[in-house]
């Protein structure tokens, strides 16, 4: 459309007084629709959660063509307005299409089965299985793997016995307790993870991580800072199980793993033995009887060697100027070619 155009089209757009929004004239109807079941339900129009379009998709059912335009209206609203279009989310997605929903729980079943299968214990094996058992979680929720990455320490929480997970985009997952056994799979798993995090707060490095995961111990989580909040919630790890906080891992890599777990050929972390940690309980130093010439026998040899290499100083700058002589002459042999 060219700037006449979407001046033109600005001219005829509605604006909303209650709201002091500016809607496009084809949109009006749609969305004074939407405007007028979130007063009657009591939630905000805009910024509108997922979960309100959903709800309002199914109190009003109508052909898909229909529904479509009214996403369309609710999306275009909110973007015109700077907030993320609420219609392009998953949750959405799966109520206007039932094949895709149906296709996308058989998939999260299965993500989480296999991240429930994970070690938890053991070098390395319980450490890379304890990420990727959260990371096949997130991705049983339908987040793209590029909101994964994107996902900080801060961006998950517990609410009661439910896991609540917000994206950089806004849109909020809420996974609560298996519906056929009423256990709690990601909430185990995220505290699992959560726990490893905590350790490397207070015990940085490897070597100690090792003895927890092969004799582990209650960790207390303590609230996190500002630079705690701010870290990758999921980062690389290397062979030797090193975690760089601030390095998230990358869409490409996350992708890989899920389609790994998935077809069953995920890496195999074999669980290395561990040595234990070496006594630390102070000892008795014996002590040591100097002669009488040690003193004595240390002064003559400082003495000696002074006096041995006082003379480097002449020997370097000499090399110097030698290198210096080298150089020209090189330089003047490039010249004469």
């Amino acid at each position: 459309m060219t700037r006449t155009g979407r001046e033109a089209s600005r001219r005829n757009d509605v604006h909303d007084p209650a709201l002091g929004l500016r809607i496009p004239n084809r949109y009006r109807h749609d969305w004074a629709l939407f405007v007028d079941w979130c007063a009657a339900a009591d939630h905000h129009p805009i910024p509108a959660a997922p979960e309100t379009l959903v709800l309002f998709l199914h109190e009003h059912p109508a052909a898909a063509a229909t529904q479509r335009r009214r996403l369309s209206a609710i999306n275009t609203v909110h973007t015109g307005h700077g907030y993320p279009a609420p219609g392009r989310t998953e949750p959405v997605r799966r109520h206007l299409d039932t094949t895709r929903a149906q296709r996308f729980d058989r998939l999260s079943r299965l993500l989480i089965k296999r991240a429930v299968e994970l070690p938890t214990t053991g070098w390395p094996s319980g450490l890379f299985g304890r990420r990727d058992a959260l990371l096949l979680v997130l991705a049983a929720t339908g987040m793209t793997f590029t909101d994964i990455t994107r996902l900080r320490r801060r961006d998950l929480r517990l609410d009661g016995d439910t896991l609540v997970v917000t994206t950089r985009a806004g849109e909020r997952f809420r996974l609560g307790a298996d519906p056929e056994t009423g256990d709690h799979p990601a909430v185990a798993i995220y505290r699992r993870w959560v726990e490893i995090q905590a350790f490397l707060d207070q015990y940085p490095g490897t070597h100690l991580l090792r003895q927890h995961l092969s004799d582990p111990i209650e960790i207390i989580t303590d609230p996190l800072d500002a630079e705690q909040a701010r870290q990758p919630l999921l980062c690389p790890i290397d062979r030797w199980g090193h975690l760089p906080h601030g390095q998230p891992m990358t869409a490409q890599s996350i992708s890989a793993l899920v389609r790994a777990h998935l077809s069953g050929r995920a890496p195999t972390r074999r669980t290395l033995p561990v040595p234990q940690l070496d006594d630390t309980s102070p000892g008795v130093e014996p002590e040591i009887e100097l002669d009488s010439g040690y003193y004595e026998r240390g002064t003559a040899a400082r003495s000696r060697d002074h006096e041995a290499l006082e003379d480097l100083t002449d020997v370097f700058d000499e090399i110097e100027a030698r290198t210096d002589a080298l150089l020209q002459d090189l330089m003047g042999m490039l010249e004469g070619l």
